[in-house]
């Protein structure tokens, strides 16, 4: 193979990752979309939603689950992977919850924190060195969090705090995960958040009164279902065509996806003090992830 034909195979899978990543956001935009018109218009149950939404994926992810096999479960590790997939649920729920309570763009721009939390947990709980440039940007990616709730303000609900809540539970998950990846098959990884992560949603509905939904409502939430399933197919389809390092970036489009889809829905008008806390956040997760790049090739 030429050099020519390596150049023209690379540029390919980078146009292939960045686009399946686009297409990701776009099916996460819709679907939050989704899920704030079952929770905020219509005043379904928060954690009914999250329930019935990740049923209906499971569902249209049987055909994987019939490929790999219930086999593709066994493990030396089963009690990280309950802890993982509970808090993965726990993530989901005061996400769902947290869109029935604050608009699609100050949700989306807090839960862009996750990296941050990710970078102190590893500190905590896995040994990882830190340093003055990841301790500078997680501060500066929390100051960019701050802006956009303002605390300080009149107009301040601790309900915006659920989004942030989310994205401590999602990146503990994520640290779970990242132990695991050295010790286990990716598809060990993938079928017991599968498997569990209904059953696990299942019951927090139920302990905070199980609701069925029919009608609109109904509809609404095998929609959630589909768009969850494709969504998660599409970010795999873009990791597996290109460095997650480089897809990353475009997974940061999802603030103006999202702050566009809700106000062509909603007829949300983000402030001011949005861009500048938003920006905040993605120039520091921005600059972690060059940052990390660098590292990654003078140790290699």
């Amino acid at each position: 193979m030429n050099q020519t034909t390596q150049v023209s195979i690379s540029a390919s899978r980078a146009l292939a990752g960045a686009s399946w990543m686009v297409l990701a956001g776009i099916a996460f935009a819709i679907l939050n979309v989704v899920t704030q018109w079952l929770t905020m218009t219509l005043a379904f149950p928060s954690a009914s939603v999250a329930f019935w939404q990740y049923a209906f994926a499971l569902v249209f992810s049987l055909p994987f689950l019939w490929k790999t096999g219930l086999g593709a479960m066994r493990t030396q590790y089963p009690s990280r992977h309950i802890l993982r997939v509970v808090l993965a649920a726990l993530g989901v729920q005061t996400w769902v919850a947290g869109l029935a309570s604050v608009p699609i763009w100050q949700a989306i721009a807090l839960v862009m924190t996750s990296p941050f939390f990710i970078i102190l947990g590893a500190r905590l709980f896995l040994g990882e060195r830190v340093g003055a440039v990841r301790w500078g940007a997680t501060a500066c990616g929390f100051a960019g969090a701050m802006i956009i709730l303002q605390p300080w303000s009149d107009s301040f609900s601790w309900a915006a705090l659920l989004p942030i809540l989310s994205a401590l539970l999602w990146g503990a998950s994520s640290l779970i995960t990242k132990s695991l990846t050295g010790i286990e098959k990716p598809e060990t990884i993938t079928v017991w958040l599968l498997v569990l992560l209904t059953p696990v949603n299942g019951g927090l509905a139920a302990a905070a009164g199980f609701a069925m939904p029919i009608g609109t409502v109904l509809m609404l939430l095998v929609a959630a279902g589909l768009l969850t399933a494709i969504a998660q197919y599409l970010l795999t389809l873009a990791y597996s065509a290109a460095d997650a390092a480089y897809v990353q970036p475009f997974d940061d489009l999802k603030l103006p996806l999202n702050v566009l889809a809700g106000w062509l829905v909603f007829g949300y008008a983000p402030a001011g003090y949005l861009w500048l806390g938003a920006g905040l956040i993605l120039c520091a997760s921005l600059f972690l992830m060059r940052h990390e790049m660098k590292r990654e090739r003078g140790t290699a």
